[in-house]
């Protein structure tokens, strides 16, 4: 018989009960800031918003605490009457990141967190001083993790104190390329090579390029639709697909810069040195080498795609290309992204991450993703 069974039922030994588990969640609250309330810092707040009362009852509060724009910033200390009674009464001030940045942070002990949806590189040049503070930092803004490589090893210095530097969004928007390549060499695999399709705008106008248009025509419908960037070379020159390679090579230790990646632009020199406006009027002048690059892929039984790659060499380029029609990015639709990744371990088979890369509900959904993953390695705080 069991020795403690006697004991607990002697009237002189009470029955001892043991306390169940308490199912209240662990509090959390994170203090944060949104720099650049743009399409992407709208739709982050929107998402913010609508996701407010889940996240509390599962254990975390969010307390907005400013937003700033380029020229003004509002602070909630400003009138907090105001800001409890209606969102569109909030005084605004001139712009000062330091003082955004002390506000957020505060003074009583609290976790805070910059968010940096601009495209700002003055903005950037802070977050290293930002993490240093103790401050978390997460961004969608590409200027930081592929701008000059000394600036790059200096935020992630600072954030290796404490304060967490996330930058998930600055690839393929809300696609997990980032956190996937980061936890591929966590867990002790070697990155061999990798090729993607990171422009969504480019994606878009490989695939309707069929020749029953010309080209132009599809990037003055790219452009209504929005798809492009307000001047549409800022698509066309590949100079933003070279940040995202550059970006996922020093995610892996490879110490690469723009200047070191062979960029081959569909802009011509001679329409490269014009403004936007007669850019878009000499548009057609596009369509007679676009159609020749179509012709020759089509000759070869291949189909024409906007491709990055970078080898274990270190060799990186980003240039229209001829793939074979069994080649999967040949099968992407609309404004696909699609990032292979060859490995020790996917090395027959590459690990191919895909989806829509594009648009500002996925990016600040991306952005939504890091701040979550930061908060929830917090500890609780009084």
């Amino acid at each position: 018989m069991n020795a403690l069974a006697p004991q607990l039922e002697h009237p002189k030994h009470p029955v001892l009960v043991r306390a169940l588990p308490t199912t209240t969640p662990r509090r959390r609250m994170l203090a944060v800031g949104l720099i650049g309330p743009g399409r992407v810092g709208s739709a982050l707040l929107t998402q913010l918003r609508a996701a407010q009362t889940r996240l509390s009852e599962s254990g975390l509060e969010l307390k907005l605490c400013g937003v700033a724009a380029s020229k003004r910033m509002w602070l909630d200390c400003d009138d907090p009457d105001l800001n409890r009674r209606c969102d569109r009464a909030q005084i605004w001030r001139p712009a000062d990141l330091r003082q955004f940045a002390r506000h957020v942070l505060g003074d009583d002990g609290r976790h805070a967190l910059l968010i940096d949806c601009s495209a700002n590189d003055e903005v950037a040049a802070h977050y290293a001083g930002w993490l240093a503070e103790g401050v978390h930092v997460v961004t969608p803004n590409k200027l930081a993790g592929s701008g000059p490589l000394e600036r790059w090893q200096a935020i992630r210095a600072a954030s290796h104190a404490g304060a967490r530097f996330r930058y998930e969004a600055t690839v393929c928007a809300g696609l997990p390329v980032v956190q996937t390549l980061r936890d591929l060499l966590d867990t002790g695999d070697e990155l061999l090579a990798v090729d993607g399709m990171f422009s969504g705008t480019l994606a878009w106008l490989c695939n309707r390029h069929d020749g029953g248009r010309p080209f132009s025509a599809l990037v003055r419908e790219a452009h209504a639709l929005g798809y492009t960037e307000p001047d549409p070379r800022d698509d066309l020159s590949g100079l933003d697909v070279a940040r995202k390679l550059v970006i996922l090579a020093r995610e892996a230790g490879w110490a690469l810069s723009l200047d070191d990646v062979d960029v081959q632009s569909l802009v011509p020199a001679e329409l490269a040195a014009l403004d936007a406006d007669a850019f878009m009027a000499r548009l057609d002048e596009l369509d007679a080498p676009m159609a020749a690059q179509l012709a020759i892929a089509r000759a070869e039984g291949g189909v024409l795609r906007h491709v990055a790659s970078l080898d274990r060499d270190g060799r990186a380029s980003v240039k229209l290309a001829v793939l074979p029609a069994s080649h999967p990015f040949a099968h992407t639709r609309l404004t696909d992204n699609v990032v292979q990744f060859t490995t020790r371990r996917y090395h027959d088979n590459p690990l191919l991450v895909q989806g829509p890369g594009a648009g500002p509900e996925v990016t600040a959904a991306g952005v939504f993703g890091d701040l979550l993953r930061i908060a929830e390695s917090l500890e609780a705080r009084a």
